[in-house]
């Protein structure tokens, strides 16, 4: 994009072309991604256990309360419904707390890889590359990944027209 372009000095193109030549980046770029994939499965994979674990618990909870329902005295129903509902509200209530405390584990462990990436990339001399939180920086390190990406694409393809 144009306003990165802007962005990028000639000294910071010139230092990433450098660290590129090697194809040393290119294989960390690919190693941090296939990390980084295996990490969203996994968290995805925590998040629809929890989600799949909460529907049986609220499901478990309804068939009991059926079960109650059909063996209370007429007379006794409108105590056990109010109990009912008090019951469920509060597992309802402890349900979105779990998902809100999963979610808030997830973001911290995507920011953490966030950290390491760039450390990694840092380390590896990859100029533009440090540890920031930055909203416009991350943009920034983003597009230098996304053309490295590109530019590790075109070299297969060119490696694979020359084979």
């Amino acid at each position: 994009p144009s306003p990165c372009q802007q962005r990028l000095s000639y000294t910071t193109l010139s230092d990433l072309a450098l660290a590129l030549l090697d194809g040393t980046v290119f294989e960390i770029v690919q190693g941090l991604l296939e990390i980084q994939h295996l990490t969203e499965k996994n968290l995805y994979s925590q998040r629809r256990q929890l989600h799949s674990e909460h529907r049986g618990l609220k499901q478990e909870l309804f068939h009991r309360h059926k079960e109650a329902q059909q063996c209370c005295r007429p007379h006794n129903l409108p105590l056990l419904r109010a109990a009912q509902q008090r019951e469920m509200e509060a597992v309802e209530q402890r349900i979105r707390e779990e998902q809100r405390m999963m979610d808030e584990k997830i973001v911290l462990e995507l920011d953490q890889k966030v950290i390491d990436q760039q450390s990694t990339l840092e380390k590896a001399g990859v100029s533009g590359f440090y540890i920031t939180t930055n909203p416009q920086e991350l943009t920034l390190q983003m597009n230098l990944l996304e053309l490295i990406r590109k530019l590790q694409l075109k070299e297969s393809e060119a490696e694979k027209a020359f084979a």
